[in-house]
């Protein structure tokens, strides 16, 4: 049976806290290469290889690692088949989908502004 935890008597969960545990659940949602395998993971199980060929310039190892992580704090459950060829597949589990509407959110943010960043990179760069 999971562990149940709580913060500290009297405390709530805080980000802002150097010894509040959610600041690793933050940086892992945060990085860029999680938030585009739960992006391609909504759409429903995927193999490794699917999961590289839609992350453009993502190498093996940095996969590997993300989705090791994401197995790890609950976020997707990895499958394996005794077939031959070995078949692996990763889904997103219910605790991962949570994270699929705030980060579509977050992509077509990046998606829609992006002409603005770059101005605005350019201006700050020609400065």
């Amino acid at each position: 049976m999971p562990k149940t935890f709580s913060p500290p008597p009297g405390q709530d969960w805080s980000v802002l806290s150097r010894t509040c545990p959610s600041r690793t659940s933050l940086a892992r949602i945060a990085n860029k290469w999680t938030a585009m395998v739960i992006t391609v993971l909504a759409d429903g199980p995927q193999r490794f290889g699917d999961l590289r060929t839609a992350l453009d310039g993502i190498s093996g190892k940095v996969l590997t690692e993300t989705l090791r992580d994401l197995e790890r704090d609950g976020m997707l459950i990895r499958t394996a088949y005794a077939e031959i060829p070995p078949r692996v597949e990763y889904e997103l589990t219910p605790l991962g989908r949570t994270l699929i509407e705030p980060l579509a959110v977050l992509v077509r943010w990046a998606e829609q502004h992006i002409p603005e960043v770059l101005a605005a990179r350019d201006a700050y760069d020609d400065r």
